[in-house]
């Protein structure tokens, strides 16, 4: 497996009111009661699960969580990059975020559609 890098496996339940308010805040007609993170694998550092499309172009509502301890709802821009070419696929995650694309390295388990 050389080469491939695995999202994460850390999962989280969204809490009642959260999903509440991100059913406010967003465009989408239903939000899922869990998320798992779709960042690369890691342990250390904040999770974030993509919970919905919000109404501005450009920006989705994401649960953040580190560890078992606090949880709540952010607005975060899309990620502006995308693989190299003319049909270059955009990366899934949003602006400034760390480690790689969803595109790089085979990044299979991810999408942007869950």
């Amino acid at each position: 497996m050389d080469g491939v890098v695995m999202q994460c496996a850390h999962w989280r339940q969204v809490p009642l009111g959260l999903a509440r308010e991100g059913w406010v805040k967003s465009a989408a007609e239903y939000i899922d009661g869990a998320v798992q993170c779709q960042l690369p694998a890691h342990e250390a550092g904040d999770h974030y699960g993509l919970l919905a499309d919000v109404g501005e172009y450009g920006t989705a509502l994401w649960l953040r969580w580190h560890g078992r301890g606090e949880v709540e709802l952010v607005v975060l821009p899309d990620c502006p990059v995308a693989a190299p070419g003319p049909d270059g696929e955009g990366c899934c995650l949003f602006a400034d975020h760390a480690d790689q694309h969803t595109w790089e390295d085979a990044l299979e388990e991810a999408s942007c559609t869950g």
